[in-house]
C-alpha cells in the first residue's frame, strides 16, 4: 500500500501558499499600491522609440 499522504499535502501548502499570494496581491491593489510589469513598461518604450524612429526615416 502507498501512502499518498506527504504529496498531497506538499500540494495542498503549495495551492495555499497562492492563494495567499493572489490575497496579498488584491490587498495591495485595493489599497493603490498597483505597480506595472517591467515587460509592459519595455514593451511601451520600444513602441515609441519604433514609432519615432519610423517617423525620422519614411517621413
Amino acid at each position: 500500500m502507498v501512502n499518498s499522504s506527504p504529496p498531497d499535502r506538499e500540494r495542498l501548502n503549495w495551492v495555499e501558499r497562492r492563494r495567499q499570494k493572489i490575497r496579498d496581491e488584491i490587498e495591495r491593489n485595493r489599497r493603490g499600491e498597483y505597480t506595472v510589469p517591467t515587460w509592459v513598461l519595455a514593451l511601451a518604450l520600444a513602441a515609441m522609440v519604433g514609432g519615432w524612429l519610423a517617423l525620422m526615416f519614411l517621413a
